[in-house]
């Protein structure tokens, strides 16, 4: 048997618009209620005070005083007490003796009875209120006595019966729920209005599903490995992940927190601040930090309007430096191909000559080409004997020869294999190196008599890579910019161009050295890096 499903909890927009409408009820309801009452009260006080200047009056009167001594006051004091009334408007007047005896009243017959309530006071020569229940029902009463000089020669009360008082609150409580029905209705409407806005922001999940999405949020936020980050509308990080923080270089010990600061103010790159600065989506952009590559990807985040933008960082440092190396492996490889294909040129020459009969051209014609190519391969291990730089200058050597571009060995080189410490990794001297020659190549290739002269030296200063070439040179106003990422005076190739020079500045910059471009005497540029050694050694000056 199947089981119904369970009610859907009630979403958290409308368990707050009920909570609100009972909330906004409860009070509505209470502020009416105090106010009635608190109306009451007044009523029945103003009442009294009114009740009470009525019966001094009466009492002050001079021909109440008169009238009194006669020997039939009720003769004289009814007509005047029932005008009284009529005129004060009140619901009766009694004039009575010390005793308590009337000698007015507003039903005839009740003339000559006794008062019904307390006039002790009064016979003290205090006047007092009180609320009592007469021969007209229930009743504000107010009691005072005449005088007779020094002496109390009669009584007066004046009185307002309750029903009456509460008629006169009863026309208040209409006005007053009217009020308070239209305070409810309204208080109800600006709730839904409200709590309509919220529901729409929280898709109309309950309070459960937002915690628990939280949780899954906060989960998947920090066991991304890539790097997260999101700017607000004003480009503020508005969230970052651990990932982000690692690969921006952000948010550590001395930057405990990124939150809410602008991007512009986290010492980011000005290209990848620019970036990051964008309205436009960016896709699988490489961007440099200080000692990382990275992929930045940017996508606007709107609803109506631009409310931010969400960007993702994924780190490449150790993959474009082995895609630095395998392009190295390619281009060498390429040469290989170009010089077998040489070679067995040269050795159908060689057969050729043979079978002419001519073995001692032949002879000489073979050591006349190994003699040259062991004479570069002597020339380039001799100056730089470290095997990775000396395999390096080797391939970039057949690779700009195949370009039509002579590369040579300064004479003044000299870089032994020992001279290097286990600190200065040969990857980071292959990217620095490779990139300036690859540089170099492409802006003498074209030009006449193309040359590319490389210096490698040890000095007491530390580690000198120069490279110069025969090209047009560098615009010394753009002697910065050529380091930066995507600069390049040639037009870009499939992978982009300008971000070999950039890497060269970064590897250099995270050995603790410096990079320098000038004009070389050629007429081309120069690019210099100097590298600190940790020990002082020899060198020539």
């Amino acid at each position: 048997m199947r089981l119904p499903p369970l009610p859907r909890p009630r979403s958290l927009a409308g368990q707050l618009f009920a909570m609100q409408a009972v909330l906004v009820a409860v009070v509505v309801a209470g502020c009416a209620l105090f106010t009635y009452v608190s109306d009451r009260r007044q009523a029945e006080d103003a009442a009294a005070r009114h009740a009470t200047a009525v019966a001094r009056s009466v009492a002050d009167s001079p021909s109440v005083g008169a009238a009194v001594r006669t020997p039939d006051p009720t003769a004289a004091l009814q007509p005047y007490a029932l005008r009284v009334t009529r005129d004060a408007n009140v619901d009766f007047v009694t004039i009575m003796s010390p005793r308590g005896i009337r000698w007015t009243h507003p039903e005839r017959r009740q003339i000559g009875r006794h008062f019904l309530g307390r006039t002790g006071p009064a016979l003290r020569g205090r006047t007092f209120t009180e609320t009592y229940t007469g021969t007209l029902g229930p009743s504000v009463r107010a009691v005072t006595p005449v005088r007779d000089g020094g002496r109390i020669v009669g009584l007066v009360s004046a009185g307002i019966k309750v029903e009456a008082i509460s008629e006169r609150v009863r026309g208040q409580v209409t006005a007053l729920l009217g009020v308070a029905g239209g305070a409810l209705l309204l208080g109800a409407v600006g709730t839904y209005v409200v709590n309509a806005r919220l529901r729409r922001h929280t898709h109309g999940m309950n309070a459960t599903e937002l915690s628990r999405m939280h949780d899954y949020h906060q989960a998947a936020l920090h066991a991304v490995r890539e790097g997260l980050l999101m700017l607000d509308g004003r480009h503020r990080v508005a969230l970052i992940n651990d990932g982000g923080r690692e690969l921006l270089g952000v948010g550590g010990t001395a930057d405990p927190d990124v939150i809410g600061r602008p991007v512009a103010d986290l010492g980011l790159p000005a290209p990848l601040t620019g970036a990051l600065l964008s309205s436009a989506p960016r896709v699988d952009e490489v961007h440099l930090t200080a000692s990382r590559v990275l992929v930045v990807n940017t996508s606007p985040v709107s609803g109506g309007e631009r409310r931010g933008t969400v960007v993702t960082l994924r780190d490449v440092t150790e993959l474009q430096a082995l895609t630095g190396e395998l392009d190295f492996e390619r281009g060498f490889s390429q040469a290989l191909r170009s010089q077998a294909h040489e070679a067995a040129n040269r050795l159908h020459t060689v057969v050729s000559l043979i079978e002419l009969g001519r073995a001692q051209e032949a002879v000489e014609f073979a050591t006349a080409e190994l003699e040259l190519a062991q004479a570069l391969t002597d020339r380039v291990v001799a100056a730089v004997g470290e095997p990775v730089l000396a395999a390096l200058l080797l391939g970039k050597t057949a690779q700009a020869n195949e370009r039509g571009v002579e590369l040579v060995v300064s004479a003044d080189s000299r870089l032994d294999d020992s001279v290097l410490p286990s600190g200065l990794p040969a990857r980071e001297l292959v990217t620095i190196l490779g990139n300036l020659i690859d540089n170099a190549v492409d802006a003498a290739q074209g030009s006449a008599r193309a040359r590319v002269t490389v210096t490698a030296r040890a000095l007491a200063a530390g580690l000198v890579l120069r490279v110069s070439d025969t090209g047009p040179g560098v615009d010394p106003a753009h002697a910065d910019l050529v380091f930066r990422r995507g600069f390049s005076t040639k037009p870009a190739g499939p992978g982009g161009r300008g971000l070999g020079l950039a890497l060269v500045r970064q590897a250099v910059t995270r050995l603790g050295g410096t990079l320098e471009v000038a004009r070389a005497r050629e007429g081309g540029a120069v690019f210099e890096a100097r590298l600190p050694l940790p020990a002082a050694v020899g060198g020539g000056g």
